[in-house]
């Protein structure tokens, strides 16, 4: 299977955590941010599941509703006995090469 992001944790989880993140949208592209390249990485440990996101700029001005949006999704498909802890990364940078080819084909690309 090929993972649009790193991945550490259940395997039973992994499906339901991709595909809640996928249904999150970026308003500014109107894709998923899993297309767009947000996701830099999710991690379940014992108690939580740790999302690293970033954002195509450091302006953005969509990034708390982003951020809401991935807790929400998450909500629906995380165990109640996990937190959720999404946390928000500049390093690396967020680049173009980070899109899905479905993203770059709809961006024509």
């Amino acid at each position: 299977m090929n993972m649009p992001f790193p991945y550490s944790g259940p395997e039973d989880l992994r499906q339901p955590l991709i595909d809640a993140l996928s249904r999150v949208v970026d308003p500014e592209v109107a894709m998923s941010i899993v297309d767009v390249g947000l996701i830099y990485g999710v991690e379940v440990g014992a108690d939580k599941v740790h999302v690293r996101l970033t954002m195509t700029s450091a302006a953005c001005p969509v990034a708390d509703v982003i951020i809401d949006e991935v807790e929400a999704a998450l909500d629906r498909v995380v165990p109640a006995a996990l937190a959720i802890e999404v946390e928000l990364v500049w390093e690396p940078p967020w680049s173009t090469d980070r899109m899905s080819e479905r993203a770059k084909r709809f961006m024509r690309w």
